[in-house]
Order: structure tokens, then sequence, then C-alpha cells
């Protein structure tokens, strides 16, 4: 199994904004003061675009859908957490904890996919049923695949329920790793809603807030688990997670590249900057307004494509 595509699935915003239904458990969402709802939107579809073009320029191969104005998806910006694709032609499709982000789920971009990109699908498994018992699992925000290893690591919390989470693996045939991560939320700690804004994983290392982890027997399960598998692992702080540094994606190009965002790279530290270029180079584009109201940055904009091509 490849750990890493050159393909990725992202969605051009038409109605980008603040989200009340996710902001309820995503501590990251910020309603910029002084910005219209026309703004907002205007500054997000830059800051995709500009995005677009710097993966682009670097031989990833950006495969574009724009959103529809109806029905009003704010967040449609993070594809990743209501679909993945998968090397075998298999496509997930998740429950969604916001009832806006599931209308999300849009049959047609498969039928793009097929249509147009010429990929094949062969079997859709449908996770949907979690939301008629209010549980939920979302896509690779919820999970951070281990792909070569077939290793599943999840975060638990609201938007990351254990059952599903078990279930996903019985039919993808991965090994789950569950723990609880947990940051400060005035004076509290409350559980983090997506694994994948404090952990990423690499073909040969990978970028975790271990800090996160509050109990420390499930802290040093966590790390053996990552060593084992045979990855360096290089450790960001709470206050680099803060700035999404944990919300990066490694991908292929003209040669292997790990995306991230500007505030992302900008909060790292030289030491871990060598240890990350060791192997492979990172590109970084700012992602401030998308981060600010969404609650998400780099990584949770891609939906990486491993389907295999049509043979004609």
């Amino acid at each position: 199994m490849k750990q890493i595509t050159n393909t990725i699935l992202m969605i051009e915003p038409v109605s980008f904004r603040y989200n009340d239904q996710t902001a309820v458990n995503n501590y990251y969402q910020q309603i910029l003061d002084g910005l219209t709802t026309d703004q907002t939107q205007k500054k997000a579809l830059s800051e995709f675009n500009d995005f677009v073009c710097v993966l682009r320029e670097k031989g990833i191969n950006v495969i574009v859908v724009k959103d529809t104005l109806i029905p009003d998806t704010p967040d449609s910006i993070f594809p990743n957490n209501w679909i993945s694709f998968h090397e075998n032609g298999n496509v997930a499709l998740y429950p969604m904890c916001a009832e806006n982000r599931r209308d999300e789920r849009r049959e047609d971009i498969l039928d793009v996919l097929v249509d147009d990109y010429k990929y094949k699908i062969n079997y859709i498994k449908d996770f949907t049923e979690f939301e008629n018992h209010d549980k939920f699992l979302e896509g690779t925000g919820s999970m951070v695949l281990d792909r070569e290893n077939k290793i599943c690591y999840a975060a638990i919390s609201i938007r990351t329920d254990e059952q599903a989470v078990l279930q996903w693996c019985d039919v993808f045939d991965y090994t789950p790793v569950c723990f609880t991560a947990n940051q400060n939320v005035g004076g509290e700690r409350k559980e983090i809603y997506h694994t994948n804004v404090m952990m990423c994983i690499a073909d040969k290392y990978v970028v975790v807030c271990l800090d996160t982890v509050d109990n420390k027997e499930e802290r040093k399960w966590l790390r053996n688990s990552l060593e084992l598998s045979g990855k360096e692992v290089i450790e960001i702080s709470e206050l680099q997670k803060n700035r999404f540094a944990g919300n990066m994606l490694q991908l292929m190009g003209d040669k292997k590249y790990l995306v991230m965002s500007n505030s992302a790279y900008k909060s790292l530290t030289e030491d871990q900057i060598t240890k990350i270029e060791k192997y492979n180079p990172i590109i970084s584009s700012s992602l401030d307004t998308i981060e600010a109201c969404g609650g998400g940055s780099a990584r949770c904009m891609m939906a990486e494509v491993f389907l295999p091509k049509t043979i004609l």
C-alpha cells in the first residue's frame, strides 16, 4: 500500500464562512470582526486559489470541483471529512456531526472522478447510518492513517466515535490505535475534535503533539506504536498544534513534499524543520482566513485520491 499520493480532490468554496454548527466543539474557530460574509468568502477563495497554484507548481495533481450555492455548505472546503478514496477502488462516506455538513456529500463528485478523470470505483462503503444514532466519524480528520502498515490512529471525541472507528477498521482491515487527546479551552482540558490537528503521518516520520495525550500510559503506548512502525517521531508543542502544525499532509509532486499552512510553518523551530527536510522539502501557503473561520487548515482541505485508473 502506498502512503502518499500525487492526486488530491479540493472543493472550491462559494459561500465559505464561520459555521455556528461546527463551532460548538471546534475550539479553533473564530468570528472575524469587521469582515462581512461576502468579504470572508472572497478572502477564502483567494487563499484557496493561491494554495492550488502552489501545489500545482510542485507537480501535484489537484482536481478542483466547485461547490454549489444550494444546499448551503459553509465548510465544503474541507472534503477530507466526508469521503476517502482507497487504492483498491473502494470509497468510504462518513457520518458528520454538524447537520449542515451532511449536505457536502455529493454523488456527482464521484461521477466527475469516474467520467472525467477515468478513476475506477469498485465499492462505496456508506458509514452514514451512524448519524441516526448520534455517532460520528469524520473521515481522515477523525482517523490519521498509516496506509503502509495499515494502522488507524484515532483520538476519540464527539466527532470520532470509537465503535465507528472499529467498524471502519474491520471493513478496511486496519489495526485501530484509539486514544484520548485534549487541549486547553478556557482553563479546562477538552477533547480535540479531530485527530489530524495533533498528528500527521508521512512515509518515514510522524509529526505529533504527544502532550495532548494526558494519560501517561496512553501517551507511551501511542509513541511505542509509532516507533514500532519504523517512523521517526518529530514532536510538536501544544502551542504549535494551535497554529495547525499538526495539520499537514505529505504528497508526491515532482518529488515528495510536506504540505502545511504558513501559520504552521512559522511556528516550527529550526530543529523541527531540519528533521522534516531530511526527508522532504516543505510547501506552505497562507490560509489565515480559512484557519480562523473554518477551524481547519491545509490537511483538511485535501482529500487524497488513491483510486486506480480505468485501463482503456
